[in-house]
């Protein structure tokens, strides 16, 4: 019986990354490319956090100004 493409010629299933991030998760299955699109990712995200976190505290920052008074 032949196995699909992506499988092991020896019979185990190729081990596939997981699609997306998570944070702990193992990384000595990931190549150095997989490796660069992963902080890519995580880079964007901090600065979207980032972001947020400034407008945040920009909001607040009114508040207590408005509040103040």
């Amino acid at each position: 019986m032949a196995g699909k493409e992506d499988d092991d010629p020896f019979g185990a299933p190729v081990r596939k990354p997981p699609s997306r991030h998570e944070i702990g998760q193992p990384l000595d299955i990931l190549s150095v490319g997989e490796l660069d699109e992963r902080i890519s990712v995580l880079r964007e995200e901090i600065a979207r956090l980032e972001a947020t976190k400034a407008a945040k505290e920009l909001s607040k920052k009114a508040a207590d100004a408005f509040f103040k008074s």
